[in-house]
């Protein structure tokens, strides 16, 4: 039998069945029910060996559980509820040291099947190949919006408030393999309070401060003394040199998100503190273009945006 045939046997046998898919597995497509009135949010990702994870140090379902993460990821972003994902594997096609192609694709399910249980996420389908490259997972995911409608970027004002999720830095420590998707957490901010843009980071804070800043037309001051540093930043800075505030600003995969409110809001969110992880207030968005950070006596200093971007050949 086919490797994808086999797979798709596996697939069928060990998949939750939910009520929301009238066709399934098996057909040219999956259809799918949402909530009425809601409209479709759709993200994709792909994560490849030897850029977003090394396969020959990891087990393969941290691969699986990454790979869904980022994209859940995303959604929570947009403060969307998900629904579904389809899954796309390229596979090497001698496996690894010890897993056969097909065993590695099972692995990489098992690692994703906790993190759909959690969310309520059907797998609802996708497509599998194997090469002779490296191994590639391209995920896409479907969300719907809530009654309060999807969460942007572009949507923030002069004096809103930047504010974070959680802690961050030092994600390579092994965060950036164990990925926990903000998702109940911004559906929870969204539906209480009156929210204006929303991001996640993805490829550093700093970096993506700035992209949400100039996809609202303005610019973002960082409160540098107030940024929430993890304890891995602390541990990768001893190891390093560089100190835990810089990973904390660059080293992205933390998967926390950024969202922006008016200071009324921003104020009532900071003293609720409504999650079960803490929300920082870490700047405010400005008219004057740019990223910047607050000396102590208040005077804007530029700022330079760091993180990770995929590079190409000059």
């Amino acid at each position: 039998m086919a490797l994808e045939n086999e797979l798709i046997a596996w697939l069928k046998e060990n998949l939750p069945k939910s009520s929301r898919m009238q066709i399934n597995l098996g057909d040219d497509a999956a259809v799918f029910r949402c909530l009425s009135g809601s409209h479709a949010v759709v993200t994709t990702d792909m994560l490849t060996d030897g850029v977003d994870f090394l396969l020959d140090e990891v087990d393969p379902q941290q691969v699986g559980h990454k790979s869904l993460g980022v994209n859940l990821s995303d959604l929570a972003a947009m403060a969307a509820r998900p629904v579904a994902v389809f899954v796309s594997l390229v596979l090497p096609r001698q496996g690894t040291a010890s897993l056969s192609p097909l065993q590695l694709a099972i692995e990489m399910y098992r690692g994703m099947l906790p993190l759909a249980e959690k969310f309520e996420v059907v797998i609802a389908g996708g497509d599998t190949n194997a090469w002779e490259g490296p191994l590639a997972v391209s995920i896409t995911a479907i969300g719907e919006t809530t009654a309060q409608g999807p969460l942007t970027r572009p949507g923030g004002q002069v004096g809103d408030q930047l504010l974070v999720t959680g802690q961050l830095g030092g994600s390579i420590l092994g965060r950036h393999l164990a990925v926990e998707p903000r998702v109940n957490e911004a559906l929870k901010l969204h539906q209480r309070y009156e929210l204006t843009a929303g991001i996640d980071i993805s490829d550093g804070l700093t970096l993506d401060v700035s992209r949400l800043a100039a996809a609202s037309g303005m610019g973002a001051v960082l409160d540098l003394a107030a940024i929430p540093i993890t304890e891995d930043a602390h541990r990768l800075s001893e190891q390093d040199g560089r100190s835990p505030l810089e990973h904390a600003l660059s080293d992205g995969e933390d998967f926390e998100l950024v969202l922006t409110a008016s200071a009324e809001v921003a104020a009532e969110i900071i003293a609720d503190q409504p999650l079960d992880i803490p929300v920082t207030r870490i700047g405010e968005l400005v008219e004057t273009p740019g990223l910047w950070q607050a000396d102590a006596t208040g005077k804007r200093l530029p700022l330079v945006p760091q993180g990770f971007e995929h590079q190409g050949n000059e």
